[in-house]
């Protein structure tokens, strides 16, 4: 039966990846980008200084909503997750190293789109008497359309977030979880399922906790989670330092020339590099899907232009940062110099079907393993990629679990939230015991819906976020000329 359900959902999604997704990710990030006038540019260092100048491990809980790096924490715990390491991987084998190129466009373009998203999130976000705030993608799909179809395309939206992460997002999390820990300690797969019950029971402790408790551990586990695989990456791309142009040169080669590496041709080969890099770039960095933009709505920040500026360094950091380490990794250990499937880059057109047969040989987060254990050894790097991805992949599911609650909520209420928090455990469990292919393809299907209505109300939109940038642009110089003024007076 999942054979079968894979075969169809796999169909369905390489039409709404090679014809929809493309096209809706690329066109709401070049309108965006060019509406704003290159906000990404522009804005980057405002966003950094956001970020980092007010960087602190310990926010605590606030009387409402959450702060502005804890509300970022919640968002990067939700981006980089799997996609980072076992999505990077799977671009990779399927779509070649090229694949990365087009992950980094997307990124690009992502980060106006992101800015939007959180921007919207927070002009359209209500608090209540209780000081508790609700927002999202749902809230600005009704503003943008107040008449029957903003309702049914809110409704649409949060149903589809409910599935694809509450639900079967939560599963790839804990199935990436159950294959690297258990290829590190030895355990064979009929008893992932151990694994599975330890990872649903601990994030069942945290999903009870409600946001602060969300918050208390995302704003300490992101800093930690990315620091630790950064650091290990840097270790094994300086060992493999002589083989970092040739790996840079792959991905742009592969990005326009690859038609040695599968069968069909140019326009098949480029087709799937493209294909590859959009599916897995939105995995990861999530611009335009509408996930984030629910922790974004949370926080506590003087205007809309602020949020939308920390919004965009998630995206960096999720790929120009942690995504490309995995790249640089995998392709250095594995593909240049004398890697062991440096020969499928070099191979024959005519052969046909090459790397599908390469991925099909090599589980996408056992690939991740090898190329560590490269440098670090068999052992140590299957331990120490089963470590970052628990901690990646732990940390997005409660991001996931706490956007589709917002969600269930919106439709539901608050009354029957423990009814939510039940099923997402059973998930989480699923997850752990499931088919690895099943498991994404599902996910992806699920993240495509959400990307619809998500993207439609952005375009429409579009004003209102450009007069939020201007508003965050006066705000700014009168805070910047009140400063000024204040320290000419006390120097007298």
């Amino acid at each position: 039966m999942q054979e079968a359900l894979l075969k169809v959902v796999a169909t369905v999604n390489s039409y709404l990846t090679d014809y929809v997704l493309i096209f809706l990710l690329i066109g709401v990030g070049l309108y965006f980008t060019i509406r704003t006038k290159f906000v990404q540019v522009r804005c980057f260092g405002e966003g950094m200084k956001n970020v980092f100048g007010k960087l602190s491990l310990k926010g605590g809980a606030q009387k409402s909503g959450l702060s502005s790096f804890q509300a970022l924490a919640t968002a990067i715990a939700a981006q980089v997750g799997t996609g980072n390491i076992v999505g990077a991987c799977g671009a990779i084998l399927i779509g070649g190293p090229g694949a990365i190129f087009w992950m980094w466009v997307i990124a690009f373009l992502g980060m106006a789109t992101i800015y939007a998203e959180a921007t919207l999130a927070q002009k359209t976000r209500k608090v209540n008497e209780d000081g508790t705030i609700e927002g999202g993608p749902v809230y600005y799909i009704k503003a943008a359309f107040n008449n029957k179809f903003g309702k049914f395309l809110a409704v649409f939206f949060a149903v589809a977030v409910m599935l694809a992460l509450g639900f079967m997002g939560t599963m790839v999390q804990s199935n990436s979880i159950a294959g690297t820990m258990g290829t590190a300690v030895g355990l064979g797969e009929n008893l992932y399922w151990i694994i599975g019950i330890v990872v649903a029971l601990l994030a069942g402790v945290v999903f009870l906790g409600g946001l602060n408790r969300l918050a208390a551990v995302t704003e300490k586990m992101v800093p930690i989670m990315a620091c630790l695989y950064i650091l290990g990456s840097l270790v094994v791309i300086f060992a493999r330092i002589q083989y970092v142009p040739e790996t840079l040169g792959m991905i742009f080669k592969y990005a326009f020339n690859a038609n040695a590496l599968i069968g069909g041709g140019i326009g098949y080969a480029l087709k799937a590099a493209i294909s590859q890099g959009a599916k897995r770039g939105l995995f990861s960095n999530e611009a335009g899907m509408g996930s984030t933009p629910h922790a974004h709505a949370q926080a506590n920040v003087k205007n809309a232009h602020e949020q939308g500026t920390t919004a965009m360094i998630g995206v960096f950091i999720d790929t120009f940062v942690v995504l490309t380490m995995t790249a640089l990794v995998v392709i250095s250990t594995l593909y240049a110099g004398d890697g062991v499937l440096g020969n499928t880059l070099s191979y024959s057109a005519t052969k046909g079907g090459l790397l599908e047969a390469v991925a099909a040989a090599f589980p996408k987060a056992n690939l991740a393993q090898m190329a560590f254990g490269k440098v670090f050894g068999e052992t140590f790097g299957n331990i120490f990629v089963a470590v970052c991805l628990f901690f990646f992949a732990f940390s997005t599911i409660l991001s996931w679990n706490f956007f589709g609650k917002i969600n269930f909520q919106y439709l539901f209420g608050k009354k029957y939230t423990v009814v939510y928090t039940a099923i997402a455990v059973v998930f989480v469990f699923l997850g752990s015991i499931f088919s690895n292919d099943l498991v994404w393809e599902l996910t992806d299907f699920f993240n495509y819906l959400m990307v619809l209505p998500n993207v439609i109300a952005l375009v429409a939109l579009g004003s209102m976020v450009v007069a939020a940038m201007k508003e965050g642009k006066e705000a700014k110089a009168a805070d910047a000329a009140a400063n000024a003024a204040f320290a000419e007076k006390d120097a007298e």
